[in-house]
């Protein structure tokens, strides 16, 4: 073979028998950081990752301890998810809503006495019918925006750039605030069942957006195995004390209890209607994490427009039935929020008694939800900021992807921001709702333009 050896290569002639038998050895230096797959192209081996340096290869092995082993490009799609982990993923934000809704219906309308907390089921029903009616819309917003971006990528193709930028600010306020109300009325929960681990509200909730930002940096097919079990149990525990509420209202006859509050002899009619409608505006916190599919549309298996679509409708059709069952049980029961226990914990007090393994473990079941119902909103903010780094509108970090194929800087973003919100605000749900609200009826009413 006759020539100069291409570049990069080595060899030398070797002697046949005879001169005519005269041939070449190519040597390739790349193939220990390199191999050809099938479609012929070059891929990476781990070495080629290696850091020469000792102290940049313990990093790398500390790294890979706690996200795990690089994964390459071609195995993005792998890291897609199902339906189940999907609803796991996406929707843990919008049913953990459920263990909070109520209480903050139920602070507005004690104000007003007796006769106004008796329009705690009929505004329950009023925000159900709400969600469905935003559930319907996103759900074709899945299928005409099948990129993901949500409320961003529909302003963006009908209302202009302004308002766009106003739907993504908006967005990720909402995102970071999701993070910051789930951990803080996760920290609740716990003080709930604990009452001494109070004063450590705040570091309980600092530790666990730690551990939720490490699962999500592994990737999220592993997010959704880790995160999938606490979603489901939660449901499952929150129907059967709905059902058994229910069993002893209807076949037991157990008798409505008033709420231990003063009657100031109000009337239906004496309830401000400016009193009701701020208790629909508070309670209204239950649609908060709808929109996260609708933006996460890309982490779905293929067709992802439809299994998104599907995963929609599913999980608003739960999160009525929860808040509406819940808010029920509170009203008939006589509950009100307290500074000790959480709405939601004293009904599991009344269905399963307190102090019961069954109230213990309701009472753990909401709180891991709502410690990973975080997670949604860590799906969902590395993903728009993504699509807004591909458009300009934020820094080109934001749309490389790290060695688990996730978004690395949006995830580390959103948990110190999520964390110092828990800090400032002492892990207080009730202080954070009013932002929260905020960001979330903008990108509904941007959405829906």
């Amino acid at each position: 073979m006759a020539g100069r050896p291409p570049p990069g290569d080595e060899g030398g002639p070797i002697q046949g028998s005879k001169i005519g038998n005269r041939r070449r050895r190519i040597e390739r230096k790349y193939t220990e950081y390199f191999r050809y797959t099938a479609t012929g192209s070059l891929m990476a081996k781990p070495k080629a990752h290696e850091d020469p340096r000792p102290l940049g290869r313990a990093w790398t092995r500390v790294k890979q301890a706690l996200i795990g082993r690089p994964l390459a490009s071609a195995e993005e799609i792998g890291e897609r998810l199902s339906k189940k982990k999907a609803l796991a993923i996406f929707s843990s934000d919008a049913i953990s809503s459920s263990a909070y809704a109520t209480e903050e219906i139920l602070r507005v309308l004690v104000l007003g006495g007796l006769a106004a907390l008796t329009l705690s089921v009929p505004v329950s029903i009023g925000i159900a019918l709400l969600l469905a009616m935003v559930a319907i819309s996103y759900r074709q917003i899945c299928i005409a925006y099948p990129n993901g971006g949500g409320s961003y990528s529909v302003a963006k193709a009908n209302l202009g750039r302004k308002a766009s930028l106003v739907a993504a600010a908006a967005l990720l306020i909402d995102y970071t605030l999701t993070v910051a109300v789930s951990i803080s009325s996760a920290s609740e929960q716990v003080a709930s069942a604990f009452p001494e681990l109070h004063p450590w509200k705040v570091l309980i909730g600092v530790v666990a957006i730690v551990l939720v930002t490490l699962g999500n940096l592994r990737g999220l097919r592993e997010s959704g195995n880790i995160f999938a079990l606490p979603t489901y149990l939660f449901i499952g525990s929150a129907l059967l004390m709905i059902g058994m509420g229910i069993f002893r209202i209807v076949v037991e006859g157990q008798p409505a209890v008033p709420a231990a509050i003063e009657d100031v002899g109000g009337t239906l009619e004496a309830v401000g209607l400016l009193l009701v409608l701020r208790a629909f505006a508070s309670g209204s916190v239950a649609l908060t994490g709808t929109e996260a599919i609708a933006t996460g549309v890309p982490a779905f298996k293929p067709p992802e427009p439809r299994n998104a679509a599907t995963t929609l409708v599913v999980m608003a059709g739960m999160l009525g039935v929860l808040f509406v069952g819940i808010t029920f049980l509170a009203s008939h029961f006589g509950v009100l929020p307290n500074e000790q226990q959480t709405v939601v914990a004293q009904v599991a007090a009344e269905i399963y008694g307190a102090g019961s393994v069954a109230f213990y473990l309701f009472t753990a079941f909401t709180a891991l939800l709502l410690f990973l119902a975080a997670n949604t909103a860590f799906a969902a903010f590395p993903r728009l900021g993504a699509v807004l780094a591909e458009d300009g509108f934020f820094p080109r970090q934001f749309a490389y992807r790290g060695d688990r194929l996730a978004f690395t800087t949006g995830i580390v973003l959103l948990g110190v921001v999520a964390a110092l919100l828990v800090i400032l605000f002492g892990a207080d749900t009730h202080a954070l709702i009013p932002l929260y609200a905020v960001g979330v009826f903008i990108d509904f009413t941007i959405s829906q333009s």
